[in-house]
């Protein structure tokens, strides 16, 4: 279980009651939609109001807390900053499946961007596609 109070104070962020059980929710359920996040942690605290979810998110984003992974055509979802790895991302259910990131890719990125001069500090790889269960329902 991650201490999500150091995780905040480490980003500049207090540890607010709301911003615990916000992440708590997310490492639980993984990768989630703001509007999943808010029915989710609307079940134990009611009084939470969906636009204090949106601007702790938003604000946890900026700190480096989450990380949010766009979908074209679908709401982002979010999940909490851990190592680099590459994001599968089925463009019909909008589900994200995490992989780790593989040798020869970080070999192209070093390659790729040594020879453009840019000093890499960190990586999003999202690759968009259709997954397996998809493209099952589409065959049927």
């Amino acid at each position: 279980m991650t201490d999500y109070a150091t995780l905040l104070n480490e980003s500049d962020l207090k540890a607010t009651f709301q911003r615990m059980q916000l992440l708590e929710s997310i490492e639980e359920h993984g990768h989630m939609s703001i509007e999943a996040i808010y029915d989710e942690v609307v079940k134990t605290h009611p009084s939470l109001s969906l636009a204090t979810v949106y601007k702790n998110i938003i604000l946890m984003v900026e700190k480096g807390v989450l990380v949010e992974v766009p979908i074209e055509g679908k709401k982002s979802k979010y999940e909490l900053r851990k190592e680099d790895h590459i994001h599968l991302v089925c463009t019909e259910c909008g589900e994200v499946e995490d992989k780790p990131r593989m040798e020869e890719t970080d070999t192209i990125l070093n390659t790729l961007t040594n020879s453009e001069h840019f000093k890499l500090t960190k990586q999003q790889i999202n690759l968009y596609g259709v997954c397996e269960h998809c493209q099952v329902q589409e065959a049927s």
